[in-house]
């Protein structure tokens, strides 16, 4: 037999005059919360009423229906209604849609209706305001008419940036609200999916943890480089910034890390620009320097510049304020906070003043150096006075009178020198002179000459046994008996061997490299396989046989490179050790007799000519040949000038200068015949009559 089910009577709905309308005692909330009763009354006023107030019938004494009703629950709406009433807004006759109750009991209602009554979740709440805003409404209007702040409606709205996939895994509660708003600080909806990936598994999950992931690849604003440039002037250079609207992100995070490096490196350019102006002979710029990175470095004690007249009075008006406000509440257990945070501010100011920049001696200045860096505040940091090595013996004359000033009179406010700077480990090269005699040699090709002078140096030393025994013994002395001499020299004995960090094409194929191949494949073939058979081995060679190996094994730690040095020890060597290790170099190549002319070197296209200027090709050919050959070539492309020069140097035994020994002057050619150009030379279609008759004239 099938169970009737009993269907539920819904309690009847009507329209009751507001007149007719009493708040209920039965009501169980007492305690305000949520919003106000104005705000409900703005929000009735806007939207009218849009949930109905339950009401229930009261009776008399014996039981009899008054025609008034009581509001045992919806008693905020109630009092709501009862305001815009009181500021006429609402008729007190307005008839008030309301739910008419029977039976039952009035509190048990009043429970029902507050305790089940669900708030709108965050995430519901983020898509709503989404639609107002689709709708046209700003985030002030969806504020002003939600009674949030506009704060409140920016963070929902920005969880928009929140990859959906994420966001239903927070409307299953497989996330807390508070990480789900993490996400939002990095608006890449890939980056958050795989960050969510990482901690889901990994169990690191916190807010914080997440906000670090999003933003692993940024610059806090609170870095130095960031409070140096500004975020002002970052973003008016289309510098993007992640901000975090729930939590205090101290300004952010910035995006672009190449365009705050670029703004910052040109920022401390100019600040160093601003000081060459003093005269300094270099100046080293980095956002910040290592610990200890001054520690080789010579510090001159400089004179502090004397406080201007506006300076004095003012220390001495603030230092007088201070005295009166530490006078007068000297007897107080606490400071008020005004007259603590002006007494800070006083010492700021006094600080300030008092910091004045250091004054040194025009010679000084002439070898000596600036640091330049930036500290934790983001503030510039000059540190003026430190002189290099190589540069303590300097003697330099100057005409300026005493008193530090570092400014030729003759050139008005330009230097007597152009100041190296080096800005975070890159050279700032000197403007280019209009006469490009003055520009030195690459340091490359330089590398690549002195790779190959060095191989024809290891090549000589293993032919002399005693003298490679002798430059053993001096790196030892050097090490055991100087300091810090070691760092600089041409061996060593280590026998690591020094890679070439740049050489020419061909140096493989060089009669120095073959004879050092060829040597080593001897003694290899005489050598034992096994190591541990190595000693008894070289127990049993004679005395010139151990020498030969001796002098072999030694050659292979010549170091002759050159290198670039960078500064303050970035590098692997300082200026001065490599000019300390070319030095020795030379005592070494005098001592073997070497002649990197005889080792097989000559100038080309490719090893030399072609990768210098035309005046140094010019140079070259003057020296070996004389001013009549230079005159040949002196008005071809660069390109047929080196080839030219070329045939010329064929033969000659010039050298250019790094493979030269130090002090060898260079071989001076005679101004005598000179040999004929090529007939397809001698002509340049582009040049008028007067210039080719000008070198016939030369040539004869």
């Amino acid at each position: 037999m099938t169970k009737t089910v009993q269907k539920i009577t819904l309690s009847p709905s009507r329209d009751i005059p507001f007149n007719k309308l009493v708040l209920s005692q039965s009501n169980v909330r007492r305690v305000k919360a949520g919003v106000s009763i104005e705000q409900l009354a703005e929000s009735i006023a806007q939207r009218t009423l849009l949930q109905s107030l339950n009401v229930r019938a009261v009776v008399d004494a014996e039981g009899t229906e008054t025609g008034m009703f009581e509001v045992p629950a919806g008693g905020r709406r109630y009092r709501a209604l009862e305001l815009l009433v009181k500021q006429k807004r609402m008729s007190k006759t307005q008839a008030v849609p309301c739910v008419v109750r029977e039976g039952g009991i009035a509190e048990d209602d009043s429970i029902a209706e507050n305790d089940e009554r669900i708030g709108l979740h965050p995430l519901d709440q983020f898509r709503a305001f989404l639609t107002l805003r689709d709708l046209g409404m700003s985030e002030e209007e969806i504020a002003s008419r939600h009674f949030v702040t506009s704060a409140i409606v920016k963070q929902r709205l920005r969880l928009a940036s929140v990859s959906t996939k994420l966001q239903e895994v927070y409307a299953e509660d497989g996330m807390t609200l508070e990480q789900l708003m993490a996400f939002s600080v990095n608006g890449d909806q890939a980056r958050q999916e795989q960050v969510w990936d990482n901690v889901s598994r990994s169990g690191y999950d916190e807010p914080y943890q997440i906000r670090r992931m999003l933003t692993e690849n940024a610059i806090r604003a609170s870095d130095r480089r960031a409070r140096f440039v500004g975020l002002a002037a970052y973003e008016q250079a289309g510098g993007p910034v992640l901000r975090d609207l729930f939590e205090d992100d101290g300004g952010g995070w910035l995006q672009d890390v190449a365009l705050l490096d670029r703004l910052v490196a040109e920022k401390l350019k100019a600040a160093a620009d601003a000081i060459a102006v003093e005269g300094w002979k270099w100046i080293s710029v980095a956002v910040d320097f290592p610990f200890g990175h001054a520690s080789g470095l010579l510090k001159l004690e400089g004179t502090p510049a004397a406080l201007t007249v506006d300076q004095q009075t003012a220390v001495d008006a603030l230092k007088a304020e201070q005295d009166r406000l530490e006078t007068e509440y000297q007897d107080a257990n606490e400071l008020p906070d005004e007259v603590d945070q002006r007494l800070g501010e006083i010492e700021t100011l006094l600080l300030s003043l008092e910091d004045q920049p250091m004054i040194f001696d025009s010679a000084d200045i002439a070898r000596a150096g600036v640091i330049i860096s930036i500290d934790s505040e983001g503030r510039l940091v000059p540190d003026r006075g430190y002189v290099r090595p190589e540069d303590e013996t300097l003697v330099v004359e100057s005409d300026v009178a005493d008193g530090g000033h570092p400014f030729d009179e003759n050139k008005g406010s330009e230097p007597a020198h152009r100041t190296a700077i080096t800005v975070a480990g890159m050279a700032s090269e000197p403007a280019e002179e209009e006469d490009e005699r003055e520009k030195p040699l690459p340091d490359r090709l330089i590398t690549e000459l002195t790779a190959h002078r060095t191989l024809a140096l290891r090549d000589a030393l293993a032919q002399h046994p005693s003298i490679a025994f002798l430059a053993v013994l001096h790196n030892f002395a050097l090490a055991t008996f100087y300091r810090f001499a070691s760092s600089g020299s041409c061996l060593e004995i280590s026998i690591r061997t020094p890679a070439f960090p740049a050489q020419a094409p061909g140096l493989k194929d060089s009669a120095s490299a073959g004879a050092i191949d060829a040597r080593h494949e001897t003694w290899k073939a005489r050598l034992p396989n096994d190591e541990k058979d190595l000693w008894n081995t070289l127990a049993a060679l004679d005395g010139h046989a151990q020498s030969s190996l001796f002098a072999h094994c030694a050659s292979f730690a010549i170091n002759a490179l050159h290198e670039p040095a960078n500064r303050y020890n970035q590098g692997r060597v300082s200026a001065h050790g490599v000019a300390s290790r070319l030095d020795q170099a030379d005592v070494l190549a005098r001592a073997v007799g070497l002649d990197m002319v005889q080792a097989g070197w000559r100038p080309t296209i490719d090893n030399y000519l072609g990768r210098i200027t035309k005046s140094h090709i010019l140079d070259a050919v003057r020296e070996a040949k004389g001013e009549a050959s230079a005159q040949l070539i002196d008005h071809l492309k660069k390109s047929d000038m080196a080839r030219e020069a070329e045939r010329l140097l064929d033969g000659t035994g010039w050298l250019p200068a790094p493979l030269r020994l130090a002090g060898a002057a260079p071989s001076l050619g005679q101004d005598g015949e000179a040999s004929p150009l090529p007939e397809f030379l001698a002509e340049d279609e582009h040049d008028g009559p007067e210039k080719v008759q000008r070198h016939s004239v030369a040539a004869e």
